[in-house]
């Protein structure tokens, strides 16, 4: 199961629902939103993984996130807490947080205060999704097995094609030539290129959900 059957799935349409409820929005809106921020979502956690020092803090990070929060999704959006999420937000998309909110609001018309909500309640449920998925494949201990593992749940949905996959594309192409390639790679991870604001990776990498909130 990839993110595209996830929220095809009965669980997908109470995950719409509940986080919809939760943020403000109609079920439409807050499908669009996550249709879209899951792929980009993902798309970060793979590049995190793409070394064995990222791929330890994130198989770190999947023992709290084991799966279990997709038995209580009812239990988890009407906590109200959504501190873990922004927690992760932070981690996944360091300064580049407000450039991905803002860019799904323009994709989505959704205010980006909403989106952000809907965001910090993703987050962790796609990690659960992530973890369970994991465990389900048996030993994964490296990057080459969880970049499996990401690369399967991303499916078409992390295509350029499609929203979430354009915003990910222009947010991986550091260097603006219009093309993901070794320099965006190692701009990502360095914090250089030619754009402003740094690198997406500046300071995640060994990090990643392991370090200061």
């Amino acid at each position: 199961m990839d993110i595209t059957d996830l929220l095809k799935s009965p669980m997908g349409s109470q995950l719409i629902t509940g986080i919809g409820a939760q943020a403000g929005t109609t079920e439409k809106e807050a499908s669009s939103v996550i249709s879209a921020a899951a792929p980009v979502l993902m798309g970060m956690l793979q590049k995190n993984a793409s070394t064995e020092q990222g791929a330890a803090s994130l198989l770190g990070a999947l023992n709290k996130h084991d799966g279990s929060i997709l038995d209580n999704l009812s239990g988890f959006l009407g906590s109200g807490d959504f501190s873990d999420g922004d927690g992760i937000l932070k981690h996944v998309l360091g300064g580049k947080r407000d450039t991905v909110q803002n860019a799904l609001s323009a994709k989505t018309g959704v205010s980006t205060t909403k989106v952000a909500s809907i965001l910090a309640m993703l987050a962790p449920i796609l990690m659960g999704f992530l973890g369970k998925q994991t465990r389900s494949k048996g030993n994964v201990t490296d990057s080459a097995g969880l970049g499996s593992v990401l690369g399967s749940l991303l499916g078409s949905s992390g295509g350029s094609s499609s929203v979430g996959g354009s915003i990910l594309s222009s947010l991986l192409d550091q260097d603006g030539d219009g093309q993901i390639g070794l320099g965006d790679a190692i701009s990502a991870v360095t914090g250089g290129g030619k754009k402003k604001g740094g690198g997406l990776l500046g300071g995640l990498l060994g990090g990643l959900l392991g370090g200061k909130k």
